[in-house]
This record gives C-alpha cells, sequence and structure tokens, in this order.
C-alpha cells in the first residue's frame, strides 16, 4: 500500500464546526485516517457550520454525482444593516429604520411565505463564483465594484422559528429549504430590503444537503479519536446518496463490469440514459448509464465504495 494510501473508500458526512473552512475540514480528515485522497462536496462559509459530505479514497470520485439539488438551513436575519459580504463578516454598508412590525411573528411569517417559489436571486458580490476566470470574492477584496448577473434559483420553503433581540434590533431566526446555488445571505439581504429596512445574515447552519442530514453527520472531534474505525461504522450509502436505483451483481457479472463489458438491465426500473448503481457485497462498484436493455461503463469504483445497506 503506498504511503498516505489507507484503503478507506467511503463517504461520510461531517457537522463543520464554525470558524473552519471546508478545505481545514478535509485536512483534519486526511490526519484522521491516514489517506491523502479526501475531498469534499458544497462549500461552506467559515462563519457557518453544519452538514460537509467529504470523500475518501474513491469516495472522491462521487463528489460530483451527488445529488444535492435541495439543501436546508437554519440561519439568522438580523435587521436594520446591510453589509458588504451580506453577512456579519463584512462592513456595515447601509443602515435603515426597522419597521416595528418586524418584531411581530404572524407578520414575519407573512413576509417569508412571500418569498417562496422560483426567483432571480443576485448572488452576493463576495462569493466564489468566477467572473472571466477570477473569482468574485478575490475580486471584490481588491476593491473592485462587482455586480454578478441574476440566477434562476428556488427557495422551496422560509418559516419562522423565533424572533430573537439582537442589540436591540429583530433577528429572524429561519428554516429555509432552497435550490442549489441559492445564497442565504442573498435573501437575508433581500429581506431586508422588501421590508422597506436593511438586514444580513448573523448565523448560519446547515441542516441538510440531499438525502443527507444531520443526523448522518460526525464530529471532527470523533473522527480524530477514532478514525478509520469510526468511519466503517458510520460511513454514509453511497447508493442512497446517488438517490439511484440499484442493480445488485452477481460475482461474474462484477467480473465483466470490472472489465467494462455491457451487462443486462435486469429488473431494475430506469429510464433510458438513467443512472443505475452497481452494487456487490454491500459496496459500490459503479455508476452505469441505461442504454436500450443494456447498461454501459460511465463511472467505475474498481475497489468499492464501502456503506450500501439493503
Amino acid at each position: 500500500m503506498r504511503r498516505g494510501t489507507s484503503g478507506i473508500n467511503a463517504l461520510i458526512a461531517v457537522d463543520k464546526p464554525l470558524g473552519m473552512t471546508s478545505h481545514d475540514v478535509v485536512s483534519h480528515v486526511r490526519r484522521a485516517v491516514g489517506e491523502r485522497r479526501v475531498g469534499h462536496a458544497g462549500t461552506l462559509d467559515p462563519d457557518a457550520s453544519g452538514v460537509l459530505v467529504v470523500g475518501i479514497g474513491q469516495g472522491t470520485r462521487l463528489m460530483g454525482l451527488l445529488t444535492t439539488e435541495r439543501k436546508g438551513y437554519v440561519g439568522l436575519v438580523v435587521f436594520g444593516e446591510e453589509t458588504e459580504t451580506d453577512d456579519a463578516e463584512g462592513a456595515v454598508t447601509r443602515s435603515a429604520e426597522v419597521p416595528a412590525w418586524a418584531w411581530d411573528e404572524d407578520a414575519a411569517r407573512e413576509r417569508l411565505a412571500g418569498i417562496e417559489g422560483a426567483c432571480l436571486q443576485v448572488p452576493p458580490a463576495y462569493s466564489a463564483i468566477s467572473v472571466n476566470g477570477v473569482r468574485s470574492y478575490a475580486r471584490a477584496r481588491a476593491g473592485e465594484h462587482v455586480e454578478l448577473e441574476a440566477r434562476p434559483v428556488t427557495i422551496h420553503s422560509a418559516s419562522l422559528a423565533a424572533i430573537q433581540d439582537v442589540d436591540g434590533r429583530p433577528g429572524w431566526l429561519c428554516a429555509f429549504d432552497v435550490s442549489k446555488g441559492c445564497y442565504i445571505r442573498a435573501i437575508a439581504r433581500d429581506l431586508g430590503r422588501a421590508c422597506g429596512s436593511a438586514a444580513h445574515l448573523a448565523g448560519l447552519r446547515r441542516t441538510s444537503a440531499g438525502s443527507i442530514s444531520l443526523s448522518s453527520c460526525v464530529s471532527l472531534d470523533e473522527l480524530e479519536q477514532r478514525g478509520s474505525e469510526l468511519v466503517a461504522a458510520r460511513a454514509l450509502d453511497p447508493a442512497a446518496s446517488l438517490g439511484a436505483p440499484v442493480r445488485v451483481l452477481t460475482s461474474s457479472e462484477l467480473a465483466d463490469a470490472s472489465c467494462g463489458k455491457h451487462i443486462p438491465v435486469g429488473d431494475v426500473n430506469v429510464e433510458e440514459g438513467g443512472r443505475v448503481c452497481l452494487v456487490h457485497a454491500d459496496k459500490l462498484y459503479g455508476v452505469w448509464t441505461r442504454r436500450a436493455d443494456e447498461l454501459v461503463s460511465s463511472t467505475n469504483f474498481p475497489a468499492g465504495i464501502m456503506g450500501v445497506r439493503r
């Protein structure tokens, strides 16, 4: 076994702590399991916590395949000020009076219900979106005036958990279920403007990414203490995480698939061109595509990714 290769091939969900970048989490996981091939899906800002999906070994090849079109968050929207980053880390760019009704829970719920649905959202200037090959946040930090184009997103639900007093200003603690690419910071900014005031995001926790929730997460402290033992015990089911139907392979079919030979669709319910997870002995060995009555090679995992539960 090469140095820096653990033999672990898995997906895990980490509850990312506040104050740590997503890359910091990757570095911690590398040390904890002795594996250099570690990657993450769905970056979380340092001032956000919660669900971060991490791939280990061949699990890193699943990062671009995961079905995370919807994400859940709990965020604190504080009224009275906008900032350059749309969150509490940025300098204040505008202050405004806060209407008295912003303290009323019924009024807050009505406003939140009004933002649900498909819309066009202008991402924050301080975001990782590339503008002519340069990250938007890099341009903004360099003092450039950044104007990003509005993008279609969907706010599936927006609900109020509580109204908090934040230094004498109302803070709406909200739960959001949104589409991929939707910025909660931008929702906070736009809510403030829609209410005739100003607002920014003062705290954020991701509660779900696709089908993966906080209940599936491990802490970095646990991982550093138990390492590969914890990964084996708490690995995510890669097939379930992908949300694709499963084709269970016989030993001979696995041998054929490992050589790239087409295999019959069998009794898998999948449409033409759809993805299928190839599974054998509780491991994921491939994500293949239906072509007529056969499955053809798309992505293979020769060592198998652990964690499949049938």
